[in-house]
């Protein structure tokens, strides 16, 4: 749409107040606001879903891998180094990697709580572990050694820092005459870390695998075999070829369907608020729609007054048309701006609004993640923004049609 000068000066005249014309402009200038205000929140709402899946994704697959293979019904596997030589051998599998996970207790001085012990390879614990230690040494976590780390919730609970003693208890211990006698072995803590994921930090025990092997009696097996691949999203095409290979020993399970609730419960949440959110937008249209039908009854007599100077129809209409976009325009301006500030300063936003009302907006219990996370997406804001034109758009076609259809000679004939 191609204004001519004369078009860009009335246009520029009155997104201006004139005299009498405040109230106009106040309507506009919400409209404006509105329209800012819905850009900014899709925006931010969009990115922290999208940080939340992320982080979510990232923290869980990097604790958990792409895929397990796991004996039938919670049995431990035997014959795992065969089935890591099968997984290492498919194309597209980066590693496999033997654990041990089995949910214990541990207790301190009278303090008990539930944890997941988790048994690695010393060189695979400390490529998972270390960029996450807070306290501790974690090179002091050798087999035989009597070290473990553990999560900085798990620390919290029980009451302990490293360099502190841990008494994990396994239920399932040696046999005797009189019955299944529970095996208690006690450990130091090491070192402590700090995934990322509440729930992990407030669970997991890491020890190198022969001390885990020795604390559940379970000899040279393990629960579970990790599996790594170079496309996550593909991770089914993938590992098609291995499923057969090791259908006698496990199933194999990858990360979709161990967190399938979670994803698309995930998934529907982002959808729903862009919904919702979209409705603000549309609000907004309106509210460009209200002010400039406003607009045009106060402008009745100088819309004649130019169409009697020669001015077409088609120039009313580009004005009007370019009055609501210009509102529209500014107000997606306002909004990405204020949206990428507020995404800047997210957590002490978050922090701040704690801090005055005493209410904790970001409980990690029931998020799972310790901060409020954010991930901008070029293709989602793209959306967002031509939504938004495209609504802004489309409110400024009847009161530029109606300004357009004006007929001077009705309007001047008792001036």
């Amino acid at each position: 749409m191609i204004l001519g000068r004369t078009e860009r000066m009335v246009a520029r005249r009155y997104l201006l107040p004139g005299r009498g014309e405040a109230f106009i402009f106040l309507v506009a200038s919400i409209s404006l606001a509105a329209v800012a205000l819905g850009v900014a929140a899709l925006i931010v709402v969009m990115s922290v879903m999208n940080g939340f899946r992320a982080e979510l994704f990232d923290k869980i697959v990097g604790l958990n891998g792409h895929a397990v293979v796991q004996g039938y019904s919670g049995r431990n596997i035997a014959d795992w180094q065969a089935i890591a030589d099968q997984a290492k051998a498919t194309p597209g599998v980066v590693s496999a990697i033997p654990l041990i996970e089995q949910p214990l207790f541990a207790q301190v001085e009278g303090r008990a709580e539930p944890i997941l012990l988790r048994g690695m390879r010393l060189a695979d614990l400390r490529e998972t572990v270390q960029s996450h230690i807070k306290a501790g040494n974690l090179a002091a976590v050798t087999p035989g050694s009597g070290n473990v780390a553990i999560g900085t919730g798990l620390a919290e609970s029980l009451g302990v820092t490293a360099g502190d003693y841990i008494s994990v208890l396994n239920p399932a211990g040696q046999s005797t005459p009189f019955g299944t006698a529970p095996r208690i072995v006690s450990y130091r803590v090491a070192a402590t870390f700090e995934i990322g994921v509440y729930d992990y930090d407030k669970a997991y025990v890491v020890l190198p695998m022969e001390d885990a092997q020795d604390l559940l009696l379970m000899g040279n097996t393990v629960g579970m075999v990790e599996l790594r691949v170079t496309d996550p999203d593909k991770v089914t095409q993938i590992l098609a070829p291995l499923a057969p290979k090791v259908i006698r020993d496990g199933v194999l399970v990858d990360w979709r369907q161990m967190n399938s609730a979670l994803f698309q419960a995930l998934e529907v949440e982002r959808v729903t608020m862009f919904v919702v959110l979209g409705i603000v937008i549309l609000i907004a249209a309106f509210n460009i729609l209200s002010s400039l039908i406003m607009l045009v009854r106060a402008k009745t007599r100088d819309i004649a007054i130019l169409r009697t100077m020669g001015a077409s129809r088609g120039a009313m209409l580009r004005i009007f048309m370019t009055i609501g976009m210009a509102i529209g325009v500014l107000g997606i301006g306002a909004g990405l701006l204020l949206g990428s500030i507020f995404l800047f300063f997210r957590q002490n936003v978050v922090d701040l609004i704690q801090a005055m009302t005493g209410a904790q907006l970001w409980d990690p219990s029931v998020r799972m993640l310790t901060e409020l996370p954010s991930k901008p997406d070029l293709v989602d804001n793209v959306v967002i923004v031509v939504m938004t034109l495209l609504l802004t758009f489309l409110a400024t076609l009847y009161p530029a049609y109606k300004a357009s259809s004006t007929d001077p000679v009705q309007v001047l004939r008792y001036e």
